[in-house]
């Protein structure tokens, strides 16, 4: 019989103890949104100024170690990327998809064509006229072309054209519409799928759950698809407040596009908790004032009543997502911190809102560890 040596039976120990930590680590429960979500969808997060210089190094610190996914908050738009005519600015651009191939998340551009943020020369001639629809695509096709080529094989999907549907329908009178009708949509798909036939091809908007509308983006990805013109998905920006929309209304807006055979991404969420603005008020002081307290009633913080009823309301709109994970490939938040957020001067300046998932001060809300476990005991 062979002896068993001290040696052994210690090198036996050992083994056996790296056996029961290699099995703790694969029961670990998941700590951030990433790691309980990454079963379901991407979660993912917009990059601003400051985080692609660096200066907001705790904001970059949460980015890092909570999401997947990355989009550009203002350095793809048309009027920083060409602010003149043929003079193309990429610096921060380039920063941003850096940024993501160092972290290996999933990159989406944004946006290609949309009617703000464009520089007013995209529209004009020399004379300050409207230019020929000729001119237009002209133009047009090079920005997308220069654009996504830059790009290409690096930046996972763009959000190709941005809000050009009211909430009731109609084509929004944009200048782009204006010189071009409706054609300019599909154009613009065509051009991109031309720059980078890999690329992901989405069209984003707001208030998207409105049936009109969203009867309305359905009929153009169809028509689109009927003229052999690619479109993958739509982007449901998720700009929503305490009482709009419903989950059920948002439910079926989701079911909708999906069951006409688009991807779905939840592209720019939040959760408002301010009143929205709806009347007048008369320049008295006195009436000024209460109107403000009446728009902009947190300036010092959330009551406990008013922090729990937001919680709720963010948990129902991740259980609604995860619900649908079989339709969603994406969610993604639009900041990083309430800091960040546009909605705190919108459509009112100066208000103070707190609709994202870490505070001012870089801290988790508690709703973010209750994320976590939404996403990690549902199937």
């Amino acid at each position: 019989m062979k002896k068993f040596t001290p040696t052994a039976m210690v090198l036996g120990l050992l083994l056996f103890l790296s056996g029961c930590g290699a099995t703790a680590t694969r029961g670990k429960a998941p700590t951030t949104l990433k790691e309980g979500l990454n079963r379901h969808f991407h979660i993912g997060t917009a990059l601003n100024h400051h985080h692609l210089h660096g200066t907001d190094t705790k904001g970059l610190e949460i980015v890092k170690e909570q999401f997947s996914a990355i989009v550009a908050e203002n350095c793809m738009k048309s009027m920083y990327l060409q602010p003149k005519e043929g003079e193309f600015f990429f610096g921060d651009a380039d920063k941003f998809v850096e940024f993501g191939e160092r972290n290996s998340m999933h990159i989406t551009g944004h946006t290609l064509i949309w009617h703000s943020q464009a520089p007013g020369w995209l529209f004009t001639d020399d004379a300050g006229n409207d230019v020929s629809p000729e001119v237009l695509k002209k133009r047009m096709r090079n920005h997308i072309h220069t654009v996504v080529s830059r790009y290409k094989g690096r930046v996972k999907g763009w959000d190709v054209v941005n809000e050009a549907i009211l909430d009731n329908g109609e084509y929004r009178d944009s200048k782009f519409y204006q010189i071009l009708g409706e054609e300019f949509i599909p154009l613009a798909f065509q051009y991109a799928y031309e720059a980078d036939p890999d690329a992901e091809l989405y069209y984003n908007d707001y208030n998207e759950w409105h049936v009109g509308k969203r009867d309305a983006i359905i009929k153009m990805a169809n028509s689109l698809r009927e003229r052999g013109i690619r479109i993958d998905g739509i982007g449901m920006q998720g700009h929503v407040g305490m009482n709009y929309p419903s989950i059920g209304d948002y439910k079926a807006a989701i079911d909708a596009y999906a069951n006409a055979g688009l991807k779905v991404m939840v592209t720019e969420f939040e959760v408002s908790i301010l009143p929205h603005p709806g009347r007048r008020v008369s320049s008295n002081i006195a009436d000024t004032e209460a109107y403000r307290n009446e728009i902009d009633p947190y300036r010092e913080g959330l009551p406990d009543s008013a922090r729990i009823a937001w919680e709720e309301r963010m948990l129902d709109f991740f259980s609604l997502f995860i619900e649908s994970s079989d339709k969603l490939t994406r969610v993604t938040l639009w900041g990083v911190t309430d800091g960040d957020s546009w909605k705190n001067n919108f459509p009112v300046r100066g208000r103070t809102d707190y609709p994202l998932l870490f505070d001012r001060e870089y801290n988790a809300k508690p709703v973010v560890q209750k994320i976590i476990e939404l996403g990690r005991t549902n199937k």
